[in-house]
């Protein structure tokens, strides 16, 4: 009954947002590209265009300098003086965290009690799936840390680990249960003023994509699913695609046709960058 719900609350804060008078909280990028979006409770929060210059960095010396329009950033490890430096720039700043897992060395995570806690992440030591369906627990938790991005100026955010109902999460989730989490999200960081994209997720994209505001998406072209992403991009919606062991002359050619912002990363996610809009000429 809990979950259902959320997912009235959710549908009925869409409905309200038609209604209300809204007042913008922040300027567009610089140029003018970007545009408010009116959400539930009359709060406006940015918009990025379809095609955006972009850089995702969560180790190493961040280069303020990097002549991009918008920056993913850790939200927990980014200094507030950072994003204000960004935005000095007109730069959008994106600030990821993760909805889906638990973490052991994050400042909140005495928060967080054991029986939501499943299993280990293969890979990713001291990071445990979540229980998604305790919205009870988690809600606090993640709506706590979206007003910390908005304490420290984010514009947005990227919550990870949205896909566990795919996963050997140690619970029974279902595609009901991750569609009423991720809606719950989406609607609590826009009602705190705050754009929110979809992390990977395709299966849910065609129920998901009126409540974000893009997509991010991990080595698509890897795993041969990008056409799955298109929906974002029909909706004039951006798409921002990271890939990892495929060089970028084996993808580019084809993410610049289907308008979509792709990126080469090292796998820990540091400065370096290849933008596809600017192969081969970087």
């Amino acid at each position: 009954m809990r979950y259902a719900l959320v997912v009235g609350f959710v549908l009925a804060g869409m409905m309200l947002s038609s209604c209300v008078s809204e007042v913008p909280l922040v300027t567009p990028l610089s140029g003018g590209s970007s545009d408010l979006s009116s959400t539930a409770m009359g709060i406006r929060h940015r918009m990025l265009p379809l095609k955006v210059s972009w850089q995702i960095q969560y180790t190493g010396a961040i280069d303020v300098d990097e002549n991009v329009e918008m920056f993913n950033l850790d939200l927990f490890d980014t200094p507030s003086d950072i994003i204000e430096t960004l935005h000095q720039r007109g730069i959008f700043v994106m600030c990821y965290f993760s909805a889906g897992s638990y973490e052991d060395w994050r400042p909140d995570a005495s928060q967080f009690p054991s029986e939501i806690l499943g299993k280990e992440m293969v890979g990713w030591p001291g990071e445990r799936w979540l229980d998604i369906r305790r919205l009870d627990v988690l809600a606090p938790i993640m709506e706590a840390r979206l007003e910390l991005a908005v304490q420290k100026g984010c514009d947005g955010v990227d919550p990870d680990n949205v896909n566990g109902y795919v996963n050997d999460t140690g619970f029974p989730l279902t595609y009901d249960d991750q569609l009423a989490y991720n809606i719950f999200l989406a609607q609590a960081a826009h009602a705190s003023g705050l754009a929110i994209g979809l992390k990977n997720d395709l299966a849910q994209i065609p129920d998901l994509l009126p409540y974000f505001d893009w997509l991010l998406n991990e080595e698509c072209f890897t795993f041969q699913e990008c056409d799955k992403l298109l929906p974002f991009v029909q909706s004039g919606k951006p798409v921002f695609v990271i890939e990892y062991q495929l060089p970028p002359q084996a993808f580019c050619s084809q993410a610049n046709q289907m308008s979509l912002n792709a990126l080469h990363k090292h796998l820990e996610l540091d400065a370096y960058r290849t933008d596809c809009q600017q192969f081969p000429a970087q």
